[in-house]
């Protein structure tokens, strides 16, 4: 179904300029402490874990200060792996479930893999409970050459610092009911395009990278995450955001094509995790144990070839 309602900044059929993107971030208020849901969980890291700044956002350099968290013991004769959350800001329980998995999981992994997690890549989208960047860019089309996004640059650029080959990358998402009232509408109007509203699907699903896909990977994570919280079932036409189904829970999207944070790396074995947290089945807790799920699913699978 088409949004007949026009998006109420810019003018249909045009593109937005300055003015209008300065008009939308006029109107983003903040709703929630990064310093307390997020910060704060990472201090008590340190005991057990590696921790380094790899930038600062410029909208608040004070306020966003950007961190990822290393397992100890760094071996170049383990594989390397890479979690990420918080992408887009409001996909709340990618960055909740990157914390808990360091918090309860990652150091069971850490004899077998080196493990890089950067819980919270867009910490003034987590903060407004956005999809895009103070300058109306999406982070997650950004992940290139050269970004327009600072929060993919400054994360590309410490992934250039490591230096390191990474076999697998865990990116961890959400699909919401905000994608239909919200994002997607002002995503057609800051482009001016039409984008139909599509099926939100309810369950947990994965996107695999289709210039390279593994299908028994995704298929571990799929097995990993049932055991916690529904998969999402196909819609009528047999898809899932309109894409056709490879597997129980499984699409495929052209991560480097698309500038996808999970090509970023260029790893064998990568997957998008996508969380319903609108779903009356579930709850915030389930949401963010299903991401750990997931990171567990595919690390266990890893361990076992």
């Amino acid at each position: 179904m088409t949004n007949e309602q026009p998006y109420p900044i810019g003018t249909p059929g045009q593109k937005w300029g300055d003015a209008e993107k300065a008009a939308w971030l006029a109107k983003q208020t903040i709703q929630r402490s990064y310093a307390e849901e997020v910060l704060s969980k990472l201090a008590p890291l340190k005991a057990h874990f590696d921790i380094e700044q790899y930038g600062a956002l410029s909208h608040a350099p004070e306020k966003y200060p950007l961190f990822a968290v290393k397992t100890r013991g760094y071996s170049s004769d383990k594989p390397n792996v890479l979690v990420t959350g918080g992408v887009h800001g409001y996909e709340t329980s990618g960055v909740q479930g990157a914390i808990r998995f360091l918090e309860t999981k990652a150091q069971s992994y850490a004899d077998a893999f080196n493990i890089v997690v950067a819980p919270c890549i867009s910490p003034w989208g987590y903060e407004t409970i956005n999809r895009w960047n103070p300058k109306a860019i999406d982070p997650n089309r950004s992940f290139r050459a050269d970004s327009p996004s600072e929060e993919v640059a400054f994360l590309m650029a410490y992934l250039g610092y490591l230096d390191r080959s990474f076999t697998a990358h865990f990116d961890l998402h959400e699909t919401t009911d905000t994608d239909n009232t919200e994002f997607r509408p002002a995503l057609a109007a800051r482009d001016a395009v039409e984008h139909d509203s599509w099926h939100i699907p309810d369950g947990f699903y994965t996107v695999d990278n289709s210039e390279g896909p593994e299908d028994d990977f995704q298929a571990a994570i799929i097995s990993s995450v049932e055991k916690v919280t529904h998969i999402a079932p196909p819609d009528p036409d047999g898809k899932i955001i309109g894409c056709e189904l490879k597997q129980n829970g499984v699409i495929h999207y052209a991560a480097g094509k698309l500038g996808l944070c999970m090509g970023v790396t260029g790893a064998r074995y990568v997957t998008t995790t996508e969380v319903y947290p609108d779903s009356p089945k579930v709850d915030d807790e389930n949401c963010i144990n299903a991401q750990v799920a997931a990171v567990v699913g595919g690390l266990d699978y890893l361990k076992a070839k």
